[in-house]
């Protein structure tokens, strides 16, 4: 039997959602709480918060921290998910935490027994092991989905701040419809008498999220009125209750990313790190498959925009950076996905569609995508690929999107 993470990952369900923290918390209690050895800022939302995630470690690495960064899904590489100083976990260490959870009980020998954990959940354990053990000091974790209920929503986490990034409807089968009750699922990683920071918002998500915060006993810190971030000329000029930086520049691209930088930024501000590691932190995070250009000739931009909030965003941004240009897109969508919303922001945009199934047993057809919104069906990501990069040619453009796990095959593909 391979013993190795990958080995062992490779045997449990990416694919099973199992809400719930009981298995976890018995599997890093079994482990001796590695949750507990290092403070802690939690993200939660819809969208943004992987790229508020990636702002927030590229700033904390640059005031000095060592700083462990927990991601899903991966694009490529499963130790994309656990990085430690910006590093993707090294095979080796990766081992000697499945090693250590091999050991600690029955979790990942058996998937088949009612306390193995999930694919997610086994993630979860080895990322906090593996921070422990690496010495970090402060952990910036994405939540998976939801949050209440979320696998990285662990008793004993030592937390800095609570972070809610944009709320919109998504994952509706296990969250619900109502927007005020999936703020509520997101806000609960909130605890007494720490910070939650609060993204731009919905109104009815605002006032959820508030009455939450004053429910817990968390100190709630609404970004929308205590913050501004403008556009000028000679850069973004971001005003809190104590800073006043101008002149800040994005690593990453896109109008949205502006919302993402407003909120990154008053955490950091909250957190007393240095203006000076803020800026640079925002002028150098980098994170894959979001407005990715992995070619100029022909233009090839790949996103991983999954649902309709972050479809509508993507339609924005390109038309803000490339007005001119319309785009071979390459589509694929999951099936607990509103693809009609999605397919209706996104297709007028395009030159062409190719329409293909993310390697996932939740993909929706590409036959069936093209009978229910048109386009050209292909019986591969690779195949959907090669059709838009032959007709944009040299001088033409390039978008893969849909899904992230879509995404991850296309920089398999070409080798980004």
């Amino acid at each position: 039997m391979d013993l190795s993470a990958a080995g062992i990952l490779a045997r449990l369900p990416e694919s099973t959602m199992r809400l719930g923290l009981e298995r976890i918390q018995a599997a890093c209690d079994a482990l001796g709480r590695p949750q507990s050895a290092f403070r802690w800022i939690h993200v939660a939302g819809t969208n943004g918060k992987g790229s508020t995630c990636a702002m927030l470690d590229a700033a904390l690495r640059r005031a000095g921290k060592r700083v462990g960064f927990y991601s899903s899904p991966h694009l490529v590489s499963f130790n994309e998910r656990i990085r430690i100083d910006g590093e993707p976990i090294s095979d080796e260490a990766l081992d000697a935490s499945m090693r250590r959870l091999w050991d600690a009980g029955p979790f990942v020998r058996d998937p088949s027994d009612p306390s193995a954990l999930t694919y997610f959940e086994a993630a979860t354990a080895l990322a906090f092991d593996a921070f422990a053990h690496a010495g970090v000091e402060i952990a910036v974790v994405e939540v998976g989905l939801g949050g209440r209920l979320d696998a990285t929503n662990l008793e004993g986490k030592d937390l800095l701040a609570a972070v809610v990034s944009r709320i919109a409807r998504d994952h509706t089968a296990f969250l619900g419809e109502d927007l005020a009750d999936i703020a509520r699922e997101k806000g609960a990683i909130a605890r007494p008498d720490r910070p939650l920071v609060l993204g731009t918002q919905e109104p009815r998500a605002r006032a959820a999220i508030a009455r939450q915060a004053a429910e817990i006993g968390a100190r709630l810190f609404d970004v929308e009125a205590e913050t501004s971030l403008k556009r000028t000329a000679e850069g973004l000029v971001y005003r809190g209750p104590r800073w006043e930086l101008t002149g800040l520049r994005l690593g990453l691209l896109g109008p949205h990313q502006e919302e993402n930088a407003r909120l990154a930024l008053a955490v950091l501000e909250l957190l007393g790190v240095s203006p000076e590691a803020a800026r640079e932190g925002l002028s150098r995070a980098r994170w894959p498959g979001r407005l990715q250009v992995v070619s100029e000739r022909p233009l090839v931009v790949l996103d991983g925009a999954h649902n309709p909030d972050g479809a509508r965003a993507l339609a924005r941004a390109w038309q803000a950076l490339w007005p001119e240009r319309k785009p071979h897109l390459v589509f694929g969508v999951l099936s607990d996905k509103d693809a009609r919303e999605m397919t209706g922001a996104l297709f007028p945009l395009a030159e062409t569609v190719q329409l293909c199934a993310p390697a996932s047993g939740r993909a929706v057809s590409s036959e069936r995508l093209a009978e229910l919104f048109g386009g050209t069906p292909h019986d591969s990501v690779e195949a959907a690929l090669r059709a838009a990069l032959r007709q944009a040619g040299r001088d033409g453009a390039v978008l893969v999107c849909g899904s992230l796990y879509l995404v991850g095959e296309a920089l398999r593909i070409l080798g980004a």
